[in-house]
């Protein structure tokens, strides 16, 4: 596989079955792993993404029953156009099961409506925005790794506690980063703070310095970055170029991956707080996947909350075809029997999924470390507080998805 993709439409499809070995149609499943393969995002998900998905099917125990099953790839480039294209063709051409990952809001809830029109299975690990379990749910849909609530509840609450109580957002311009601001915006307002103003710099920006200057300018404690991946560490880097911090302003990370820490390096990242679901020094068994995953990288990352979020959602999925003793290809048949087992797997430990598709697991506020407290590679952050899992997402009496009697 080549490290850059061509635009518009990458298809890869990788037969992780027994070649030329006949196989039953029910004991056949063709996975979709649709993301940002060179981009904004590649390091949060990108080919990461695709080798999590691998080791999933590796880990399953369905090859050595007889299963035959398919990862292929999708470049969406950030751009809902491209991703809905891929999406329609792997539906109607590839005859695809199952599509995951789906980093960017914009292009995450554009899959949405069409996994659901053509009754397939969603897993979506790389999208925040917490509408995919709100009032933009579908009954085709499992929402997996994070969102937006629980980073505003986890990270927002945290900077209000602690004396953060006026706020300027540096926004980025899509569906996402509109969700992050409302949903923290609730966050900090039920907690007592004060929204003072935001700005929306467009989606992969390089300089942020006029934006930067206006969140300087308002004087809030807080500057709120609702943006991620590599808009995340340039407002980072240039916030510190004009002193920011050093003016008595904090940062607030709202969304953060270990790859944006790596990036920024401890000396500059140091002192950040934010939320994440998984990290991968959490115990034995993130250990343990972490390492088989990094060794597997040819840029030796760990891996990220979206990439565990991936693996751990088709780990239930293929737990589901197991049970079920071959693959109905219904979508609808197969999400309600995931919903309705517990989950249970080495990135999130044990689970449950809501009837509005919002996987549960506990989230934890972390704090990164300065470089005299690592003790080496990648042991960047520690954890300063866990949220319940019945505490981190959108209780299900605020939540606005259709699916729900009210």
């Amino acid at each position: 596989m080549k490290d850059k993709f061509s635009a518009s439409l990458l298809v890869i499809a990788m037969t992780l079955g027994a070649g030329s070995i006949a196989v039953a149609q029910d004991k056949v499943a063709k996975i979709g792993v649709l993301n940002d393969q060179s981009g904004l995002y590649a390091d949060v998900t990108g080919p990461g993404s695709v080798v999590a998905a691998q080791m999933a099917v590796e880990d399953s125990g369905l090859l050595a029953k007889g299963w035959k099953i398919d990862v292929l790839i999708g470049d969406h480039q950030n751009k809902p156009d491209i991703g809905s294209n891929i999406a329609r063709q792997w539906f109607d051409v590839e005859k695809v099961d199952v599509i995951a990952d789906v980093p960017t809001s914009s292009v995450g809830l554009v899959v949405n409506n069409i996994v659901k029109e053509k009754n397939g299975v969603y897993l979506n690990s790389g999208s925040g925005t917490s509408d995919l379990s709100n009032a933009q749910c579908s009954p085709n849909t499992i929402h997996w790794a994070y969102d937006t609530y629980q980073l505003a509840n986890g990270t927002g609450s945290a900077m209000v506690k602690n004396g953060g109580d006026t706020w300027f957002f540096l926004t980025a311009d899509y569906a996402f980063g509109t969700a992050l601001e409302r949903d923290t915006t609730n966050a900090v307002t039920a907690k007592g703070g004060k929204i003072i103003g935001s700005v929306r710099p467009p989606l992969n920006t390089a300089d942020f310095s006029s934006f930067l200057l206006q969140a300087q300018a308002s004087k809030a404690k807080v500057i709120g970055l609702a943006n991620a991946g590599g808009d995340t560490i340039n407002s980072i880097k240039q916030a510190s170029e004009f002193g920011i911090i050093k003016g008595g302003q904090k940062l607030a990370g709202l969304l953060m991956f270990i790859t944006d820490i790596h990036a920024l390096g401890l000396p500059v990242a140091n002192g950040l707080s934010f939320t994440e679901t998984f990290y991968w020094d959490l115990n034995d068994g993130t250990r343990g996947f972490s390492k088989r995953f990094q060794a597997r990288m040819k840029n030796k990352n760990m891996p990220t909350t979206v990439q565990a979020g991936v693996y751990s959602s088709l780990i239930h999925y293929f737990k589901t075809l197991d049970a079920m003793g071959g693959n109905p290809h219904d979508g609808l048949k197969i999400i309600n029997a995931m919903k309705a087992a517990p989950t249970d797997d080495i990135i999130f430990g044990k689970g449950t999924i809501q009837p509005n598709g919002r996987k549960l697991h506990p989230a934890y506020l972390f704090e990164v470390k300065k470089p005299e407290e690592s003790k080496g590679p990648w042991d960047y952050y520690k954890l300063v507080a866990t949220i319940p899992a019945d505490q981190a997402f959108t209780p299900l009496d605020k939540s606005a998805c259709p699916l729900l009697k009210k």
